[in-house]
């Protein structure tokens, strides 16, 4: 969990902290979830899987709650994970797919947050590159990619 705060990164770009539930077991139980095929079928599995794999990325980087934020333009645009390390900017997006794309709400965010690298994080089994700094991220290479701090 990270704390709530805002943050101005660069002129009339800001960026707040959302209440993201870490634990995915607690928020299973929160919504009456008590079985993996009561899970699958549930609306709020894309939201747990989220929470899930943003409190991975956040170990694996061992990143601290005041390097870790939401962001979301009054347009809708977000971006569901920026680590932020002094001059470092990488952004995180997940979704529950097994084929990825790039959206417009990722090439808002490398641009307007001046971001250094973009992951996509996903639920298939493969990691490629989608773009210039935006890489798909297999759940499953997730450990691989982002052991130590450097997140290459």
């Amino acid at each position: 969990m990270v704390r709530a705060v805002g943050v101005a990164i660069a002129v009339g770009v800001r960026v707040a902290v959302a209440v993201a539930v870490g634990d995915s077991g607690l928020l299973h139980v929160q919504l009456g979830i008590a079985t993996a095929s009561e899970l699958r079928s549930h609306p709020r599995l894309g939201a747990s899987w989220e929470g899930f794999v943003v409190e991975q990325v956040r170990t694996l980087l061992r990143a601290e709650g005041d390097e870790c934020y939401f962001w979301r333009t009054e347009h809708g645009t977000e971006l569901d994970l920026l680590v932020v390390r002094g001059r470092v900017r990488w952004g995180f997006e997940v979704k529950r797919t097994s084929a990825p794309k790039v959206t417009r709400s990722m090439h808002s965010a490398l641009a307007d947050l001046a971001l250094d690298r973009l992951w996509l994080i996903h639920a298939g089994e493969r990691s490629f590159p989608l773009g210039p700094k935006i890489t798909a991220v297999s759940w499953l290479d997730l450990a691989n990619r982002l052991a130590g701090s450097t997140a290459t």
